[in-house]
């Protein structure tokens, strides 16, 4: 057993069972998609370096959240169309820890993220004459940094944990990534700490966060209808229904695949979950975002030239 203790040097990620038409299929359509992700969030990170009136706490907070979609999809995405055209695609041990340390970084961030742009919303339209103190550039670079350094120091316990497990069983990966459960049930030792901390972990940054979202959108409804002017309570519902959107999409594929029941859903349907989750949202977000955000809609118009032309 020593010796095959040592000898874990790659995995070979399956993927998804399906026949060579339709990975081919599946291969032009999510490279479209990763195509779009880029360029959407590419996009929304340009315009608000490009126009002055983004820089505003709001859109220092959508950079960031564009990014990590970015950086998100890049992780996990480029793995899964190697695959779909080779099918059973070996990765190297240390390649695999890496890919699972920054899917967990970036899944985090935006956790924390999402919560951070929610409390940026509720003082914006609960307390708005005490917006610009309260949300400070200080008070939204710490934030961000926070959400960060979270996001980090969190994953990197996961990785502690993973490091000295030994793997001496199969080395198939049974999902298109290195996903942290994925990955432990290849460890031929027990992994109870590992998937305890996995649905610890999962808790506190999931339902924890999202109670801390909803009880802020409890008080925000109240407000707008305080807003006198028509325009200004379109805007502000606009902008709060984008975020729900994109908070609702991140969260509800979270929490099925992490806190829900573990036996209650095949291995098979929680795999195109994460799916959606690694691909479709941060294609969805930016055009969530450009969809139903007006300043965004005005500046992307800017920049085109189409004001004037018109």
């Amino acid at each position: 057993m020593g010796n095959n203790l040592t000898s874990v040097t790659e995995f070979i990620l399956l993927g998804f069972p399906l026949g060579p038409r339709t990975r081919l299929l599946l291969f032009g359509l999510f490279s479209l998609f990763y195509a779009f992700t880029l360029l959407g969030n590419g996009v929304i990170l340009g315009l608000i370096c490009l126009d002055r009136r983004l820089h505003t706490p709001m859109y220092f907070f959508l950079s960031h959240l564009a990014f990590v979609d970015i950086a998100y999809a890049c992780n996990t995405v480029p793995q899964m169309l190697a695959n779909l055209l080779s099918p059973a695609q070996p990765i190297s041990f240390a390649g695999c820890l890496t890919q699972t340390f920054l899917f967990l970084t970036f899944a985090i961030t935006e956790c924390i993220l999402l919560v951070v742009m929610s409390y940026d919303r509720y003082v914006a339209i609960c307390h708005p004459l005490r917006y610009s103190t309260i949300m400070s550039w200080r008070v939204s670079i710490t934030l961000a940094l926070t959400s960060w350094v979270t996001g980090v120091l969190l994953s990197f316990v996961h990785l502690v944990l993973l490091l000295p497990l030994p793997f001496c069983m199969s080395k198939k990966v049974n999902h298109f990534f290195c996903e942290i459960m994925a990955v432990l049930q290849l460890a031929c030792a027990d992994t109870q700490v590992n998937e305890n901390m996995v649905l610890a972990g999962s808790v506190s940054v999931l339902v924890g966060p999202l109670s801390s979202i909803v009880a802020s959108y409890l008080c925000i409804p109240c407000a707008i209808l305080k807003i006198q002017s028509g325009e200004g309570q379109r805007k502000a519902f606009s902008t709060c229904s984008s975020h729900l959107c994109v908070v609702g999409l991140f969260y509800g594929t979270a929490i099925v695949t992490y806190v829900g029941p573990r036996y209650g859903n095949p291995k098979e349907q929680k795999k195109y979950l994460l799916l959606f989750h690694s691909l479709f949202n941060p294609m969805l977000n930016p055009l969530i975002y450009s969809l139903r955000n007006s300043e965004v809609k005005k500046t992307l118009k800017r920049v085109l030239g189409i004001e004037r032309q018109l």
